[in-house]
């Protein structure tokens, strides 16, 4: 993960963010659980499944995601002087709701068989339902952003095209032997910034931010979707399965274009030229060729540029953080959030 800490880390004692996402969490599981509450029977059953609240069975469960996009908003909502967190709670909801749609589809576009340990949706109950369910809990986001003022409906919906635009080239890249560092992070930008960037701007115009100010929270939590996405394909690569839940190399067996690889790969090194190489078998890539492909992607240096690009991004978010004259108390509350985003090791 990260090393490098900002001048914001530095100038004042670390800050635990994990009561901010367990109280996140707890505040949006009522509307969200309602929300899909409503949908008809077998599709409410996928996408409680896919959600962590029950299994295969309908047997209930206590999982869930870490709750990151509705945090963002709660706190964005507050560092733009909401009176009350409930006045976010649906800008909260409805990120949330987005991303558990966005994690249905990508698994279905990857093969992905399984999502925090255990079997994904698609697997279970077959890529026909897990494609309904997403498509379901698009229309439940969509109805919670239009409660938010300042156009909340029409902020989440532009976000869901860059969503959607960078998955598509996520995709694209596999195809191309070829692919530039600013299109791969024009590609992280949409596919993980900007469903963040929308959680932090919704939040913001909950909390009464004019369209300026939003657009700076919009700022951060793009800047920050960028450190998120450089992390994450560090432990696509990196990773320890046993706190991932995928396996050593993923990334790499299926050949994916991500940040770390694509850095490697343009960076006219020995190193970048065999991992080239590697990547142009036409033959599966097996557990000694993976563990080759990692090694290369560390010695063309791809690992140590992305770790610097995501503390590079980190201060980027900050200075749009900054920009927006912030409630302190929920300032460092985002900023610890920032923190753990490019710390985890899952």
């Amino acid at each position: 993960m990260v090393t490098q800490m900002s001048r914001h880390a530095t100038a004042m004692p670390a800050r635990d963010a994990h009561p901010v996402l367990d109280q996140a969490r707890a505040a949006v599981a009522v509307g969200y659980r309602a929300a899909v509450g409503r949908l008809p029977a077998e599709i409410r059953h996928v996408a409680g499944y896919h959600a962590g609240w029950w299994d295969a069975d309908g047997a209930a469960l206590d999982g869930g995601g870490k709750a990151l996009r509705p945090a963002l908003a709660l706190c964005c909502a507050r560092a733009a002087g909401a009176a009350s967190p409930a006045a976010a709670l649906a800008a909260a909801v409805a990120v949330e709701v987005m991303h558990d749609f966005s994690l249905l589809h990508d698994d279905v576009m990857d093969g992905d068989r399984t999502r925090r340990h255990r079997p994904t949706a698609w697997v279970v109950f077959g890529v026909s339902q897990a494609i309904l369910a997403g498509d379901a809990l698009i229309a439940l986001a969509m109805e919670q952003a239009a409660q938010v003022p300042g156009g909340g409906g029409a902020v989440l919906s532009l976000a869901l095209v860059d969503l959607c635009a960078g998955q598509c080239a996520d995709i694209t890249f596999e195809r191309r032997d070829q692919v530039t560092i600013s299109e791969c992070v024009d590609m992280a930008d949409g596919k993980t910034g900007a469903l963040l960037g929308a959680a932090c701007e919704l939040g913001a115009l909950a909390g009464g931010a004019d369209a300026a100010t939003a657009g700076r929270y919009r700022q951060f939590g793009r800047h920050l979707g960028i450190a998120f996405q450089l992390v994450d394909d560090d432990l696509g690569i990196w990773g320890d399965p046993q706190r991932t839940g995928k396996p050593v190399g993923a990334d790499l067996a299926a050949r994916k274009r991500s940040l770390p690889v694509v850095a490697a790969l343009a960076s006219g090194t020995p190193a970048g030229d065999l991992l080239a190489g590697v990547y142009r078998r036409d033959e599966p890539l097996d557990e000694e060729a993976v563990t080759y492909a990692t090694a290369l992607v560390e010695a063309a240096g791809g690992r140590s540029w992305a770790r610097a690009e995501a503390a590079r991004r980190v201060e980027l978010a900050h200075a749009a953080l900054d920009a927006t004259r912030p409630d302190e108390e929920a300032a460092a509350d985002l900023r610890a959030l920032a923190a753990l985003v490019t710390r985890r090791d899952h």
